[in-house]
């Protein structure tokens, strides 16, 4: 089975050929059925409340931003876990995020999961340009939502990277850094990262 998106309807086109309009089902998923859609296609689709949402392909610039970002994290913490898109982020019952970089600062740490995260210690978003606000927006209030204590976000569109922290039960900008600054964690003792070198990366 594959699934295509398109602008106005998402539909799934099986072996045999038959081709099956999923938007009437929006607002009707149960989780269970996003879990087994997911298990069968590779793109990015993320789930809200019985509705689904498939995500852009990334570009090429997107995923050389993201992997610097990986292996910079991965070495930053040795006894963690750190992985990329995609894997399912379980932010609370009846929502699904699909995040660029995901962190557990140890790897004995009881959600690290096989089918998906029921949380994080960090995320990591690369801004995609179809709709900026789902990351600069959306994902800020999910992901405080489900107390993830830091959350970053790149955007090569300005050539930010903001590293927000959560106070409460609210994020509360540590940071947001531009070209000729290092962009810091909070979370990671000693951690950071030249703006330069994450939207020069080739």
């Amino acid at each position: 089975m594959t699934v295509e998106a398109h602008a106005d309807s998402l539909r799934i086109t099986r072996s045999d050929g038959l081709e099956v309009d999923l938007a009437p089902l929006q607002g009707l998923w149960t989780e269970e059925q996003y879990l087994r859609l997911t298990e069968q296609t590779n793109l990015l689709i993320e789930f809200t409340d019985g509705c689904i949402e498939v995500l852009p392909m990334p570009t090429s610039r997107h995923q050389t931003i993201l992997l610097l970002l990986y292996e910079r994290l991965k070495a930053a913490v040795p006894g963690g876990k750190v992985l990329v898109a995609p894997l399912r982020l379980r932010l609370r019952p009846g929502k699904f995020r699909d995040p660029d970089i995901v962190l557990l600062q140890s790897a004995d740490d009881p959600r690290y999961q096989d089918a998906f995260w029921p949380g994080a210690d960090l995320v990591v978003e690369v801004v995609s340009p179809d709709r900026p606000e789902r990351d600069t927006e959306e994902k800020v209030r999910d992901y405080a939502g489900a107390g993830i204590p830091e959350y970053w976000i790149v955007n090569p569109l300005d050539e930010t990277v903001t590293v927000l922290t959560l106070a409460g039960e609210a994020y509360t900008p540590h940071g947001v850094f531009r070209r000729g600054q290092r962009a810091r964690s909070k979370l990671l003792d000693g951690f950071g990262v030249v703006v330069d070198e994450i939207f020069d990366v080739q």
